[in-house]
Order: C-alpha cells, then sequence, then structure tokens
C-alpha cells in the first residue's frame, strides 16, 4: 500500500480570491443566516426571501462563521477590495 503525504498549506484560506468571490463568500455566510440584504446588488444575488434580520449585528453567527467573516474581509482588505 502507498502512503498519501498530507500537505498543510500557510497560505489564508481565501488567498487566491478574487474581490467578487469574496463579496460573494461573505454575503453567503450572512444570506445562509438570515440577513435582510439592502443592496440591489445583494437582494438580486441572495434575495430576500425569509429573512429575519436588517441589522448585520443582529445575525446570529457561529464561532465558526464569525471566523469565516473575518479571514474573508482581512483579505478583502489586503486585495483592496471596494467597500
Amino acid at each position: 500500500m502507498g502512503c498519501v503525504a498530507l500537505v498543510m498549506s500557510t497560505a489564508p484560506a481565501f488567498a487566491d480570491f478574487p474581490c467578487d468571490e469574496l463579496w460573494a463568500e461573505r454575503n453567503a455566510v450572512y444570506a445562509d443566516a438570515g440577513y435582510c440584504f439592502k443592496t440591489t446588488k445583494a437582494i438580486k444575488a441572495f434575495g430576500n426571501a425569509g429573512c429575519k434580520y436588517d441589522e448585520m449585528a443582529d445575525v446570529p453567527l457561529s464561532p465558526r462563521d464569525r471566523k469565516k467573516v473575518a479571514e474573508i474581509q482581512a483579505q478583502e482588505r489586503a486585495n483592496r477590495c471596494p467597500r
């Protein structure tokens, strides 16, 4: 039997994502949690059917989702993505 080597990457999880993909990944987390989007772009992408939270601060995210959002936001800053 052969052996399989596991290689751990030290690169950030979202380092290769362009700004539009980072935006979509971050907002998908909020959409899944019930955020009611306000911008036309986000409403077109995710809709607001079944949304429950008008304020982002009120959206209940798990620690894992909060970490994912923070990592994405850090990469958006590093990429100088528009806000």
